[in-house]
């Protein structure tokens, strides 16, 4: 049941923001979710626990499972929401994450040494070297983590980011749960080269017009001039990273707004420009039970290549989460 935000509390909409919007998707049914708390969720870090383990742990929680996410749950209780101040959060045991921010992780399908190297046959006495995966713009390391548990601290994973007070949580976070897989890296972005990577996540800098639930701020700071020179920014990241992808590499951009220049218009600028970047569909097995929107063709007057519809738009209203855009993209 949604939990309206109070009125005393809640920021005005600008009109071009409800002009934009308007003509994206029904912005009643936006507004009311976006001016609603947002659940409380977590994902059990398996690297030092079991499901079973949490469960009984946080027994006098009401724990929902997260349909896509097999480690994921929304945790509720009526008299308190502070999950993050348990002690089973300060061991490590699980990452508070927003439901919809774990399904890139998924999505990008990172695997442990003996899932990547099933069925090929290794010398005696040799080790499994793994994936080599880049996580590019990392911080705080919810995503970060999430790929290292899937990896089983197995393969490389390089963390980046690049401002050097961001690295103080993503390290904390890589030390408390445990990750011994991961370096970390303090760089640009778009500065980074001459590197070979399995896979690549572009969890991109965005206006996080779908986190208004979040951070009602975000609403007082977007400007059509902001969007402009965000995808900017998230064009170079895009193209540095799929540079820097191994041919049958697999790379996942995502973002946590809803604006069609920073989504769409990145992704069908980077399939123009590369004739071998092909979107890999996400189907729906691969996320199980999660509601989706279609991707936006048009905007602005300006038309997509018709490949955008194989990119993952989720509204706020889609799941009662945060708003998120997705797409994967092999590298032939």
């Amino acid at each position: 049941m949604l939990k309206p935000i109070p009125k005393s509390e809640q920021l005005e909409f600008k009109p071009e923001f409800i002009k934009r919007y308007s003509q994206l998707t029904d912005f009643k049914e936006f507004k009311k979710y976006s001016l609603s708390f947002l659940r409380r969720s977590i994902r059990v870090n398996t690297l030092k626990t079991t499901i079973p383990e949490i469960k009984k742990r946080l027994k006098d929680w009401k724990l929902k499972p997260i349909p896509w996410c097999q480690q994921g749950f929304w945790v509720e209780r009526e008299d308190r929401r502070d999950v993050g101040n348990l002690i089973e959060h300060h061991l490590g045991y699980f990452f508070v994450q927003e439901a919809a921010s774990m399904i890139p992780p998924i999505v990008l399908q990172p695997k442990s040494s003996n899932e990547s190297e099933k069925g090929l046959e290794k010398p005696k006495g040799s080790q499994s070297a793994g994936e080599t995966i880049l996580d590019l713009c990392a911080s705080p390391g919810s995503k970060t983590t999430q790929i290292a548990q899937y990896m089983k601290n197995q393969g490389l994973l390089i963390a980046n980011d690049y401002k050097g007070l961001r690295m103080v949580p993503l390290n904390m976070n890589i030390q408390r749960l445990g990750i011994t897989n991961t370096i970390t890296t303090l760089i640009p972005g778009q500065y980074y080269k001459d590197l070979q990577f399995d896979r690549i996540l572009v969890d991109a800098p965005c206006s996080g017009t779908g986190t208004i639930r979040k951070s009602l701020k975000t609403l007082t700071i977007w400007n059509p001039n902001m969007v402009k020179r965000l995808c900017g920014q998230q064009k170079q990241l895009l193209e540095t990273g799929f540079k820097m992808l191994k041919p049958g590499g697999t790379l996942v951009y995502s973002t946590c707004t809803l604006e069609p220049e920073e989504d769409e218009g990145v992704i069908d600028f980077l399939i123009k420009k590369y004739p071998n970047a092909k979107i890999d569909e996400i189907k729906k097995e691969e996320l199980p039970g999660l509601k989706r929107s279609p991707a936006v063709l048009e905007f602005n007057n300006k038309r997509f290549s018709l490949e955008i519809k194989k990119c993952l738009r989720i509204w706020p209203q889609d799941n009662d989460t945060e708003g998120f855009f997705v797409t994967r993209i092999r590298k032939i």
